[in-house]
This record gives structure tokens, C-alpha cells and sequence, in this order.
């Protein structure tokens, strides 16, 4: 505490720089939204203010400065529907778990799944980043870290009765399941925030910013077929690390599944309001990958049951003529809520209980990306950060992306990072559209969705992640322990997306046009 007061003035010094200091090639409300975005990113790096209240500063500096007329427009970006989305995945995710349905899932795949403690690390693996994909990333750590810490006290025989000679190999056999499964359970969860659009904030900020910015939409089924095969391939790389790493003797798991097994049965049926959430889930995930697939019923469906539907411009069922369709990723988000309440799966109390800040971040970086836009601020940035790399292969130009945002994203937030990095990157797309051969909209979206999944990916640090924070919090894993293993899958990991995201272009950016 007693630091911040010295970071925030540091900001200030910082912004003031900035806004006082003569540029060429940059008006005055685009050098004022720069130092507003300067004032951002010290605090949000250094932590001189908490990121929620730091993302509230960015409208009040925007309108302060004059930037816009009034503090309305500023506050316009924190509407932005994908905010709402972002809020419809965190009270979908309350209702799964004040019914205790993100455990039971977890403790049915580790009673049924996983024949040796290398296969039960996997499964929980597996377990987490499935999970993260629809609960935040920090809760599913939260969750998953205690059952990790029973499994891995379950497998080794002997280490919970205190018999035999060995014991000191036991307990070192230990050490390593327990590193393994909490490690696995830090970077699976980061890992599986990637797959879907509501896994992790930095992806809907980026949907956000592009929508925005170029009309370019990307859905829930258009960013789960680059999101998933990004999971799919790296998840199986940071098991056979940890495995290697910290291998562990034992190749029984049959303990641990019977206290998966008991605490299951523990568990008992499913209560009617349990029942009705699982309902409502699925059928919002159902309408969302649904909502994806318009250009499958396009030639089979009457024009007006398609634009009501699906969207377009031509006139719906109801006879007015433009709609966004009924299928909308974000309406059927929100109308999920209601059916919760309507449905008596949970209460309107256990739905507010979500990540209000995160919310507030989002619209702080989406308020400060709209500013960036609107005075051409972002085109200068391009120019004098990344725009040195203009004459680059695109490889490499990829590659720097991934290592620079895995690099910062060790030390600062990334929805932070993705924020302040995601606006520059879009518009720096056009000029690698020819290299990358596709059209200027596209090459901006792949790059800012670059930036997107590889913040995603810092293991190396306490403080990169909220998953890798509340691991080393248990007090099982060190600093040196989580440095060693996340450090070289920072660099592989790092390198793997950028092959695949570049594979990925070619294959599942195409079928993102929305």
C-alpha cells in the first residue's frame, strides 16, 4: 500500500509528459487520448490503482481533457453490448456453481477417467480448462485447486497412513504429483479461457474493439474454431511438461477415483433448480454455436425467417426492415438471465454475485480503444511501436506479437495488456493484409486476436495470471517451482501459437466474416 502513492504520481508525471510534449503527426485530442491511455497503462502495469479504478479514470480523463465534448460519450463503451455478454457468462456461471454442478463435473471425469497419476493429472487438466471455458478462469483455479490437493494426497500409497520405510521417497513422490496437478490446474485454466468468447475477458474485448472499429463481427462459434484448436494443441504439450518435469512414481490412481467417487455419491441428486440451470446453460450454449451456423440454413430458409433469425438488412417476420436476429450471441446471453429467474434455477441474488470489476475494466479499455480510434491516435501508436516492423516477415511479425504479449502479460493484467495493445493492432493490420493475403479488416482482426489468446498464455510468474496466484497461494508450489516450468512453456507454448494461429488463418478466419 504504502507504495502506490509514489506509482500514481509517477502516472501522473507520465501523462502530463505526454500531454504537454510537442508531437508531429498527432492532433491535440489524439496526443490527449494518448495520455489518457499513458495515465492507463502505468497504473495498470504497476498497479497504482486498482484495475477496476483505473479503467474508471480513462472517461473521466477523456472528457476532462476535452477529448469528447462531454463525459457521455466516454461512458458510451461501457454499454457496449459485448459487456453484457461478458455478465450473462458470469450469472451463468454463478447459477452452475451455487448448485455445486462445477465440482460434480469435475469429481465425475476424475471417478471415471485417468488409469495412472499421469493420466489423473491430464484428466484434471482437461477437467479445468473444460470448465473455463464457461466460468471465469479464476474461479475455476479457486475450485479446482483443493480438489488437485486431494488427489494428488491420494496418490501415493501409504503417504496418508504413514506406513512403510520409504517414506521420504514418498513424500518427495508427493511433492511432485501435488506441483504437477496445481501447476496443471493454473495453466489448464488460462489455457481453456482461450477456447470460447465468454472463457476470458481479453477475448471479448477484442470482439468488441474490431465490431467496433471495422463491423467485423466475430460470434461464439466463430471464435470457438480458432479458440478450441489453440487449446486442443497446446493443452497436451503443458501436460507432457509437467509430467516430465515433476514426474511421479506411483502408477496407481485408483485411490484418488474412489474419493472422487465417494464424494460424489456424497453429493446425492440433482435438485430441481440444479436441473433447470444445467437446462438453461446448455440451451444458451446450444442457441449460441446455433446463432454461428446462418450460412448453413441461408439457402433453405425463407429471407424473412432468416434476417429475423440470424440478422441482415432485408424486412423480418415483424415487418420492420434491418434486424440483428434473434440468435444474436449477445441477446441470447441476456435472455438467459431472465430464464434463470423465471425458471426458479437460481435467484436475481445469486446472480449479481459476479466479477463486477472485470466488467468495469472492459468498458474502461473499450472506452479508451474508441478514443484511440476516433482521434487517429491509434494509427500514429502503430507507426512508432510495432510499425518498425513493417518490413518484417509475417512470421516473425507474429512471433515477436506472441513473445512481447506473453512477456508483459508476466506483469501486468491481460485484459489490461489486451486493451491498450488490441486497438493498435487493428490498425496496423492493412499493412500486412498483401503479406498475409487476405483483405485489411481481416489481417487487423487476426492480429489484435494474436495478442488476445497469447495474453492468455503467461505461466511463469505468481502474478501473471489470477489462476497462477491462487495456485501459488496454497503454499505448495514455489516461486523456483512454477519459474521452472512456466518459463519454458512461456517460449513453446509461445512459438506453438503463433504456428497454429497462422495455420489457423487460412482455415478459420475465412468463417469468421460476420
Amino acid at each position: 500500500m504504502s507504495r502506490r502513492p509514489a506509482l500514481l504520481v509517477l502516472a501522473v508525471l507520465a501523462t502530463a509528459a505526454v500531454a504537454l510534449a510537442p508531437i508531429d503527426g498527432l492532433s491535440t485530442a489524439g496526443q490527449f487520448a494518448v495520455a489518457t491511455g499513458t495515465f492507463a497503462a502505468v497504473c495498470w502495469v504497476t498497479g497504482a490503482l486498482p484495475l477496476p479504478v483505473t479503467a474508471l479514470c480513462v472517461p473521466a480523463l477523456l472528457a476532462g481533457f476535452g477529448v469528447y465534448p462531454s463525459l457521455g460519450p466516454a461512458l458510451a463503451s461501457f454499454a457496449d453490448p459485448v459487456v453484457f455478454l461478458l455478465f450473462a457468462g458470469f450469472a451463468l456461471a454463478a447459477a452452475l456453481q451455487s448448485h455445486g454442478l462445477d465440482r460434480r463435473a469435475a469429481f465425475t471425469l476424475v471417478a471415471r477417467v485417468g488409469g495412472s497419476p499421469r493420466g489423473l493429472v491430464l484428466v484434471v487438466m482437461v477437467t479445468t480448462a473444460g470448465l473455463s471455458m464457461l466460468v471465469s478462469n479464476s474461479a475455476t483455479a479457486a475450485m479446482m485447486a483443493p480438489i488437485a490437493l486431494g488427489i494428488g494426497g491420494q496418490l501415493v500409497p501409504g503417504a496418508t497412513d504413514g506406513g512403510g520405510s520409504d517414506g521420504d521417497d514418498r513424500t518427495d513422490d508427493l511433492a511432485n504429483v501435488e506441483v504437477a496437478m496445481l501447476l496443471g490446474v493454473a495453466y489448464a485454466a488460462s489455457i481453456g479461457g482461450v477456447g470460447t468468447l465468454v472463457g476470458t475477458p481479453p477475448n471479448a474485448i477484442v470482439v468488441a474493439q474490431v465490431e467496433r472499429a471495422l463491423d467485423y463481427r466475430v460470434g461464439f462459434l466463430q471464435w470457438s474454431l480458432v479458440g478450441l484448436p489453440v487449446v486442443a494443441l497446446t493443452l497436451p504439450v503443458a501436460w507432457a511438461l509437467l509430467v516430465r518435469l515433476y514426474p511421479p512414481a506411483a502408477d496407481d490412481a485408483s485411490p484418488a477415483r474412489a474419493v472422487a467417487r465417494r464424494r460424489l455419491a456424497a453429493s446425492g441428486a440433482l435438485s430441481p433448480a440444479a436441473r433447470r440451470t444445467l437446462a438453461v446453460t446448455a440451451t444458451t450454449a446450444l442457441l449460441w454455436v446455433l446463432g454461428g451456423l446462418g450460412f448453413l440454413f441461408e439457402p433453405y430458409l425463407p429471407e424473412r425467417v432468416f434476417v429475423t433469425l440470424f440478422g441482415g438488412d432485408a424486412t423480418t417476420l415483424l415487418g420492420t426492415a434491418g434486424h440483428q436476429g434473434l440468435l444474436f450471441y449477445v441477446l441470447v446471453g441476456l435472455l438467459a438471465i431472465p430464464a434463470l429467474v423465471v425458471s426458479g434455477a437460481a435467484e436475481w441474488e445469486t446472480l449479481v454475485d459476479v466479477d463486477w470489476g472485470t466488467l468495469l475494466l472492459l468498458g474502461g479499455g473499450l472506452s479508451l480503444a474508441d478514443a484511440l480510434v476516433a482521434t487517429d491516435a491509434t494509427t500514429w501508436l502503430a507507426d512508432v511501436t510495432v510499425g518498425s516492423l513493417g518490413g518484417v516477415p509475417v512470421v516473425l511479425l507474429v512471433v515477436t506479437i506472441v513473445l512481447v504479449t506473453i512477456g508483459l502479460g508476466e506483469l501486468a493484467s491481460n485484459t489490461a495488456m489486451t486493451a491498450i495493445l488490441a486497438p493498435v493492432l487493428v490498425t496496423l493490420g492493412p499493412a500486412y493484409a498483401a503479406t498475409l493475403g487476405t483483405d485489411g479488416a481481416t489481417a487487423g482482426v487476426f492480429l489484435a486476436v494474436v495478442a488476445a489468446v497469447a495474453s492468455s498464455f503467461g505461466f511463469a510468474l505468481p502474478v501473471a495470471t489470477p489462476p497462477n496466484a491462487i495456485v501459488f497461494g496454497t503454499g505448495e508450489v514455489t516461486r523456483e517451482q512454477m519459474l521452472r516450468a512456466g518459463g519454458v512453456l512461456d517460449v513453446l507454448l509461445g512459438l506453438l501459437v503463433a504456428g497454429v494461429l497462422l495455420g489457423l488463418l487460412f482455415v478459420a478466419w475465412p468463417l469468421t466474416v460476420g
